[in-house]
């Protein structure tokens, strides 16, 4: 079946050469292209594509607004974002608004109809660079919520496990009972949940909890 697919773009040599790759693979026909967001609004229920490739920052509308409207009065409508941007933020809201895909304008031609062929059969496509962000942002975001639920002397104790020091030795160290060594301890391996302290030492390093 043969993809209807449209271009909102406003620089002429990205859209037609968007066109010129597209227009090279059967299973793909791209039935218009639109300049500007309102032009793409008022007629883009004539040409009802599958597949939109919507540029993030065109002229008169801004990505996140454009794509708000297109949803509303055109759901079924598949969007794709295409740009030169890979911020995080940006990513996230334009997904949360209930875009399909993100692309990177540097994207090769089987990334492009990858992408375009993934969101058409229902599915979500990020690009590369764009997933391997997600997935950083993910695991700093977490880092940093684990950070914060620690208290200062359970850091303090993490970072002497993980050099090694034994229950008494900590204790000595910092002027604490035992019986508060193994408190802390306790609640480190269920904050980070660990299983034991070889456990607590990867976790630690993992999320950067430790120098």
């Amino acid at each position: 079946m043969t993809i209807k697919v449209a271009i909102t773009d406003d620089h002429p040599i990205v859209a037609n050469g968007l066109k010129k790759i597209l227009d090279d693979f059967p299973n793909i026909n791209v039935v218009a292209v639109y300049a500007t967001g309102n032009a793409m609004l008022k007629e883009v229920a004539a040409s009802m594509p599958d597949v939109m490739l919507l540029d993030m920052n065109l002229p008169d509308l801004e990505g996140p607004d454009l794509a708000r409207q297109l949803i509303k009065k055109h759901p079924s409508i598949k969007i794709i974002v295409l740009t030169s941007s890979d911020v995080t933020v940006q990513v996230k809201k334009m997904l949360q608004l209930g875009c399909q895909g993100y692309l990177l304008k540097d994207s090769d031609d089987s990334t492009i109809v990858q992408a375009i062929e993934t969101v058409y059969n229902g599915g979500q496509f990020l690009s590369p660079a764009v997933q391997q962000q997600l997935v950083n942002d993910m695991f700093r975001n977490k880092s940093q919520k684990q950070n914060t639920l620690l208290t200062r002397r359970e850091k303090e104790v993490l970072q002497l496990i993980t050099q090694e020091y034994t229950n008494q030795e900590i204790a000595d160290k910092l002027f604490i009972s035992l019986h508060t060594v193994d408190n802390h301890r306790s609640s480190l391996l269920q904050k980070l949940d660990a299983k034991n302290t070889a456990g607590l030492v990867k976790k630690a390093i993992e999320n950067g909890l430790v120098d």
